[in-house]
């Protein structure tokens, strides 16, 4: 097994455990046991009257599961930006990948500090693959790009996964533009993999539960329609299904129940 160096040293002091974060709730919601009191409360007031939460992170993670697989495998793809990492679980991007391709060169980005003292757990890789670490923001596309370039070539395809993050950048044109950017600097046979949450589903719940979030002092998040969230992929082409809820991408004989949380895997082919 092989490990690449932090990036930047760990900062546990920077953690600000009085406030939730979504890396940590998330992780909660999953069964994890990288979250504070305050992620803990956060998700069960969410949780009394919105159960299908869990479900829906569930969801989530098993459709990056899907999606990486088939990347991996049927699509050929080598390399993959993971932008808004989330604590280690199972079943992190590299370990699908290189379960696959142990080739698999992996880059994870994410801001939050808890999630830099845990990336050792997401460095480990296959001896021919390679994995790397960015503490960046993806309000800062350039940033993550020419930090990315150590680990990656931006020559050969790359899998851009944005999964539950696009919905922190409240501002639509400035999320649109980020979007673009990424996807402006990956050649063709790239992919561009993102989940976002919708009223779609249990509108009133979701509502409810935005509002209490966003009145809670964590970063502000939204939510987007599927007309919305399908303009990211503008200029792509959209692998079957198309844009659905994340339960219903390519379920392989799971659960299909909707979920709030939409997804869908565009390639870009020139």
């Amino acid at each position: 097994m092989t490990e690449q160096p932090l990036t930047a040293p760990a900062r546990a002091d920077a953690l600000d455990t009085s406030v939730p974060h979504s890396a940590r709730l998330w992780n909660y919601l999953l069964g994890g046991k990288d979250n504070f009191a305050a992620d803990r409360q956060a998700a069960e007031q969410v949780l009394a009257f919105m159960p299908e939460l869990v479900q829906s992170a569930r969801f989530n993670r098993e459709f990056l599961g899907r999606a990486v697989r088939h990347l991996a495998g049927e699509a050929g793809v080598r390399q993959f930006l993971d932008i808004g990492t989330g604590l280690p679980t199972a079943n992190n991007t590299h370990q699908v990948a290189q379960a696959t391709a142990p080739e698999s060169r992996i880059v994870y980005v994410d801001n939050d500090p808890m999630v830099l003292v845990h990336a050792r757990a997401l460095l480990t890789s296959s001896p021919e693959g390679a994995t790397d670490y960015i503490e960046a923001d993806l309000r800062d596309p350039e940033l993550i790009l020419t930090e990315a370039r150590r680990t990656l070539d931006f020559d050969q395809p790359i899998a851009i996964m944005l999964l539950g993050i696009v919905n922190f950048v409240v501002d639509d044109e400035e999320a649109a533009r980020i979007v673009r950017r990424l996807v402006d600097a990956v050649p063709p046979g790239s992919y561009l993999v993102l989940s976002h949450p919708t009223r779609e589903v249990n509108p009133e719940a979701v509502d409810r539960a935005l509002a209490m979030w966003n009145e809670g002092g964590a970063a502000q998040m939204t939510v987007r329609t599927p007309a919305a969230i399908t303009r990211y992929f503008d200029g792509l082409e959209l692998l079957e299904p198309g844009l659905v809820t994340c339960s219903r991408w390519r379920p392989d004989g799971n659960d299909t129940t909707p979920t709030s949380e939409y997804c869908a895997v565009g390639r870009k082919n020139g």
